[in-house]
């Protein structure tokens, strides 16, 4: 069965750390950009972080500069996003999804995500 499977989600305080991993499984996740998504309740899907196939390349939301990570990892087909200094507006379901290139609008696989609850 060809999907993607996120974990790693859970509850933290603000200011707290979280790494969330995106699995592939019946695919390989290498030759595909894999970006990572959010969705909080009451509001439109945004996106978070994106690592492209090609070159390694990184792009990120101007809320996730400084504080979100995203990694490669092609030997264990996963991809990570690592998050610190976690707010409470970072609340939301995360979801990775992958597509040929990070600026596509066409998504080849998504994951059913992981939720990330920051509170105190």
């Amino acid at each position: 069965q060809l999907q993607l499977v996120e974990s790693g989600g859970g509850l933290v305080q603000p200011g707290g750390s979280l790494s969330l991993s995106c699995a592939a499984s019946g695919f390989t996740l290498d030759s595909y950009a894999i970006a990572w998504f959010r969705q909080a309740p009451g509001k439109d899907r945004e996106g978070v972080s994106c690592i492209s196939a090609s070159d390694g390349r990184a792009y990120e939301g101007d809320f996730a500069k400084g504080r979100f990570t995203i990694l490669r990892d092609n030997a264990k087909n996963t991809v990570y996003l690592k998050m610190n200094n976690l707010r409470p507006d970072d609340t939301g379901v995360y979801l990775c999804a992958a597509a040929p290139y990070c600026l596509s609008r066409v998504k080849t696989y998504w994951g059913k995500g992981t939720l990330v609850t920051v509170s105190s």
